[in-house]
């Protein structure tokens, strides 16, 4: 009987220091495992080694792998940094360019005896000012649309009414290229839920759009997709190879890479912000040489 006592506490100890050896061991790599994320330099590439003790092989991978995940996200958060301040030196020299040419028309203007020639010289600052002032007006409709902490007040809108204030306030830049643009509604009466403010600039800016890069008036066309309202700006372009559509909401995208076109290539940036921000869906297609550029809201009345 005491035989059998002893071995059984023979037993039981080997057991417990078993269990004291292995804990012993998983401290020992946690506790290394613990060391090497503190040292670790962020910018390495070293990984956690894995251990013998079963389990932490396991834990070692999981680690890697988050790691692996931490890295990818630091190189393209670099990338897309990268591309930011390139585009965003563009766009310096894009403002710049009419600034010194309006600095260059007032010394004119100042050192010319000749009346007419002096108001000349001025109208052509003025236009240059106000180019520069277009663009620093994007830049800030920009920002303002990548704000997380944006408010927006969503309330009924009716929408024919407010596409044609829209289009009334680019009346002189129809004039001038003697368009007339076609507004074709379904339901004069459909209602959709939206800020005032942030659709004004959507719709000003798909307005501007066709205006800037199309070759004849733009079609607005109002249709019902579900119980969704879908707006459709559409014109013809001259160069539809030039443009990719699925590139066109892009931070600074122009089709014209010599950035020779006028505009910052922000406007259907912010368009599509905005259009997030308030749970609407744009998007650009190109038949033939027709660019269109579809919004889809949420509708509120209607027939």
């Amino acid at each position: 009987m005491e035989t059998e006592i002893i071995s059984l506490l023979l037993l039981v100890l080997g057991l417990g220091m078993g269990l004291v050896l292995a804990s012993a061991r998983y401290l020992g790599e946690m506790h290394r495992i613990a060391r090497f994320l503190r040292g670790r330099d962020g910018e390495s590439n070293v990984r956690v080694a894995a251990g013998g003790a079963p389990g932490v092989t396991d834990l070692a991978d999981a680690i890697n792998a988050e790691l692996d995940r931490s890295a990818q996200a630091h190189v393209e958060a670099m990338r897309r940094q990268q591309e930011f301040q390139r585009d965003l030196s563009a766009l310096s020299h894009d403002i710049r360019t009419p600034l010194m040419g309006a600095k260059g028309y007032l010394q004119l203007a100042c050192d010319e005896q000749d009346p007419a020639a002096r108001a000349r010289h001025l109208e052509a600052a003025a236009s240059r000012i106000d180019t520069t002032t277009e663009l620093l007006d994007q830049l800030f409709a920009y920002t303002k649309s990548t704000d997380p902490d944006l408010v927006l007040k969503m309330e009924p809108v009716a929408l024919k009414p407010f596409v044609e204030e829209v289009l009334l306030g680019q009346y002189p830049a129809f004039e001038e290229r003697g368009w007339e643009p076609a507004v074709t509604f379904g339901d004069a009466a459909v209602t959709v839920e939206a800020d005032r403010e942030a659709l004004s600039r959507i719709l000003t800016n798909l307005v501007v759009n066709a205006l800037r890069h199309g070759m004849a008036a733009p079609t607005i066309e109002e249709r019902r997709e579900g119980d969704r309202v879908v707006l459709s700006v559409a014109n013809a372009v001259s160069d539809p190879a030039a443009i990719d559509a699925d590139r066109l909401f892009d931070r600074f995208y122009q089709a014209d890479s010599s950035r020779g076109a006028k505009g910052s290539g922000l406007g259907l940036s912010v368009a599509a912000n905005l259009a997030r921000a308030m749970d609407m869906e744009i998007s650009a297609s190109l038949a033939g040489d027709v660019l269109a550029v579809t919004l889809a809201m949420h509708m509120l009345g209607g027939a």
